[in-house]
Parts: structure tokens; C-alpha cells; sequence
């Protein structure tokens, strides 16, 4: 169903969910797995993402501030790289840091055309309304539901080309074969010419990743632990909280940082409404989120090989982060699976 803001140049489509959204399968299949995971997609009720924004400022978490920091330098680069075009972003939260790249396209534009993409309606209406006030040249389209969805409900571009935008190295959270599905997903909803930015978390010394997973205030060890709090309200659980413990580590082999949560204790945790108890021994660990570290020049390669020629890279001076622009140069069938 579309509803039409009464500003005018906010448009809005809540997309239908799935059952597989509201259900929990993903949980169930996660607890009863080996080892058990669990979908970072769940940190966020509203007081996982207050928590994550706490992270984002304390002085260990550097990927925020240092992504931040490029797009300060360098937005107007790539608004004179790409040209005019609309800009699709995954996950745009209440897009702070793409207001950075809105400054610089409607910067002398009649028309600037964004669609911010995201599963939090709330968010999605206040941050898009707030946007239409600020910039006079604005309009949106923004999408409620998966990425997969809205990728499937663009609208034809009402500008020369499109960017999608997918900023935070949140594609770090994908495994191997995931991450080239999704982007083989994007590809197909790309035209010609159209362009991709994406923000990726570089590797580095294992102990400044560590440090950032660990920060000195406990922030990042109580936004692990809130997933086990939000599953007990959505899905009236008996889990408690304090028979856990956060970890978060470096797995150098896979390049990724891994957080887990350990059970102190032999215990029994239920969800009543998914009908699931699961056991765990004392010192067993749930995984709650990878989130994988990248060589821009490996990166580059995978993407030549779907279609996506590199534009330019930029970097910060302690090349600890990079901002990379893509341009679909031609379609390629095949080439998109990977070993997880």
C-alpha cells in the first residue's frame, strides 16, 4: 500500500511483509544450529540502535567517524564523478552521513531524488520529512521493508542515471556467498552506467578491530547482550540476560571480527511463541554477528568479475577505511556464487 506524505515531495511505500519477517524461522533455525547464531538484524529495537549510536561515539569505534570523515572530504567528488542521478541507499537510518552527499548533489540543482531504503517505518517517515524541510530540491521515495523487496519495487529513475549507496561497511555482515548474492541482486536492478558506493572496513592490526568491539564503556557488550532482550519481548522468552557474557574477537583466517555471546552457566532458554527451548553448557556461545574486513584490491576484483568496474577509492591517511565507487560497465551471467 503507498501513502502519500503531506509533503509533497515525500513519498512513501510500506511493502508488504513476508511471514518470514514477523515469525521467527530465522531464530529457530539459528538456536538449533551448529554453532548457535543468531541474526544481527535483531540488535535493532529501539534500544539496540540507541545503544549503537553510543558506540558510534565512543573513541575505540573508529568505522563511523572515519567514514564520516571521507565523505566530509570527498562528497563532491564523487557528485562530479557520477553527474545528477538518484540515490538509492540501503539501510538509510536517519541518513546523517548521507546528508553529506545530499549537500554536495543538490549543491546548484533544481532536482535532487533520493529513496531511502530501510525496515524501520518510524524512522524512515521522521528522517525523510526532516530531509524534505532541509533541502528545497529534494524529493523522495522511500521504501519500508527488506532490501530484496524495494530492489524489486524501483520505480524507472527520474534522473540520467542511479547510485546506490550502501555506507557503514555494513557489507561486512554478509558471509562470502551471501555478500556476492546481494550485490549480483543490485547488479540486475542496474542499468548501464548506473554507479555503486559502498563503505568498507579495511584490514588492519587485529587489535585496534578488537579494541573497537570492546570498547572501554561497555556500550558494545551491552548492545550484544539487548538482542537476548529484544527476542524475550518479541517472542515472550525466558532467556536471562545476566547468565551471558559479551565477546567479540578477531578470526584472522576469515578476516572478520566475530561477536559471540557465552553462557556462564548451564541453562535452558525458551521462546514461547516460536515453541522453542534450547540447552546450553556452561561456556557454550551464541554468534551474534561477523563482520568482515576487506583488501580494496581483492574487493575490486570480485566486482570486475560481476560487471562493476571501479571509479575511484578514497581513503583516510591511516588507510583504515575507504568510500569506493563502482560502475556497472556491461551484465555477466554466473561468477556470483562463493564458498561461505
Amino acid at each position: 500500500m503507498e501513502l502519500v506524505n503531506e509533503l509533497q515531495r515525500f513519498q512513501f511505500t510500506r511493502l508488504a511483509r513476508g511471514a518470514e519477517a514477523r515469525d521467527g524461522a530465522d531464530v529457530v533455525a539459528g538456536l538449533t544450529s551448529s554453532p548457535k547464531t543468531l541474526p544481527c538484524k535483531y540488535f535493532y529495537d529501539a534500544a539496540g540502535s540507541h545503544l549503537f549510536e553510543q558506540i558510534c561515539e565512543t573513541p575505540e569505534y573508529y568505522p563511523t567517524r572515519t567514514e564520516r570523515s571521507i565523505l566530509t572530504r570527498h562528497a563532491g567528488d564523487i557528485a562530479a564523478l557520477t553527474g545528477p542521478c538518484e540515490i538509492v541507499e540501503f539501510g538509510s537510518g536517519t541518513a546523517s552521513k548521507t546528508r553529506l552527499l545530499l549537500d554536495a548533489y543538490a549543491d546548484g540543482a533544481k532536482e535532487v531524488h533520493f529513496v531511502p531504503i530501510d525496515v524501520s517505518e518510524s524512522v524512515l517517515r521522521e528522517s525523510s520529512r526532516d530531509l524534505v524541510t532541509r533541502y528545497a530540491a529534494l524529493s523522495i521515495r522511500g521504501f519500508s521493508g527488506t532490501y530484496e523487496q524495494a530492489l524489486a519495487a524501483l520505480h524507472p529513475a527520474p534522473a540520467p542515471a542511479r547510485m546506490f549507496v550502501f555506507l557503514g561497511s555494513t557489507i561486512g555482515n554478509f558471509r562470502n556467498a551471501e555478500r556476492r548474492a546481494f550485490v549480483a541482486r543490485i547488479r540486475d536492478a542496474m542499468a548501464t552506467g548506473d554507479y555503486f558506493l559502498l563503505g568498507i572496513d579495511r584490514r588492519k592490526d587485529p587489535a585496534i578491530i578488537e579494541t573497537a568491539y570492546n570498547d572501554s564503556q561497555g556500550f558494545t557488550a551491552r548492545f550484544n547482550l539487548n538482542i537476548l532482550a529484544h527476542l524475550n519481548r518479541r517472542f515472550h522468552g525466558n532467556i536471562v540476560i545476566d547468565n551471558f557474557t559479551h565477546r567479540a574477537f578477531y578470526e584472522p583466517r576469515r578476516f572478520q571480527i566475530e561477536m559471540w555471546l557465552e553462557s556462564r552457566v548451564a541453562q535452558q532458554a525458551a521462546l514461547a511463541d516460536l515453541g522453542l527451548s534450547v540447552g546450553l553448557a556452561r561456556g557454550e556461545s551464541i554468534r551474534t554477528e561477523i563482520s568482515k574486513k576487506f583488501d580494496p584490491v581483492d574487493l575490486a576484483a570480485e566486482f570486475t568479475a560481476m560487471g562493476l568496474g571501479q571509479v575511484a577509492l578514497w581513503s583516510d591517511h591511516k588507510q583504515w577505511f575507504s568510500l569506493v565507487l563502482f560502475r556497472l560497465e556491461a551484465k555477466v551471467d554466473g561468477g556470483d556464487g562463493a564458498a561461505p
